[in-house]
């Protein structure tokens, strides 16, 4: 396996790289914003700082006030709309990367569930080793804050 990631949107105006090492953790989650977003059941989300993205092309935003009242900026390629990587305005340097964006996902393992209560009958959560109804403890998110300084 390559130590770097990389991937794109649609039209290949928008691409991104970060090394293998540096992914926190991947999720899949399913609350309404990110349902909403993807225009399916969930997200897939990798969680990697932002100081180890390489970013070639410009983002346009879109910014909505979360469900756990955090302001989540969700970027997306403005010529093709692929959604690319969403942040919270409060953190902004730890990014959420589409796990359908990248070149290569084959590699990618699922570490938990999000917003499992607002998962539906058909888009059941994968057999994650962790789900979480809401958003995850506070306690494992001071975690993935810890981890983002390395």
């Amino acid at each position: 396996m390559r130590n770097e990631q990389q991937g794109r949107c649609q039209c290949e105006k928008i691409s991104y790289s970060f090394e293998h090492s540096k992914l926190i953790s991947a999720h899949h989650c399913h609350c309404l914003d990110c349902q909403r977003a993807t225009g399916s059941g969930k997200a897939t989300i990798m969680i990697v700082p932002k100081k180890h993205v390489r970013l070639d092309g410009e983002l346009k935003y879109f910014e909505v006030k979360g469900s756990s009242g955090s302001h989540i900026r969700r970027g997306f390629c403005e010529n093709c709309g692929s959604g690319i990587l969403s942040y919270a305005k409060e953190v902004p340097h730890i990014l959420y990367i589409k796990a359908g964006t990248l070149d290569d996902s084959s590699w990618l393992k699922i570490d938990s569930n999000f917003f499992t209560d607002s998962s539906h009958d058909w888009n059941e959560p994968s057999e994650a080793p962790k789900s979480f109804k809401r958003n995850p403890t506070v306690s494992s998110n001071f975690i993935t804050l810890l981890k983002s300084f390395k």
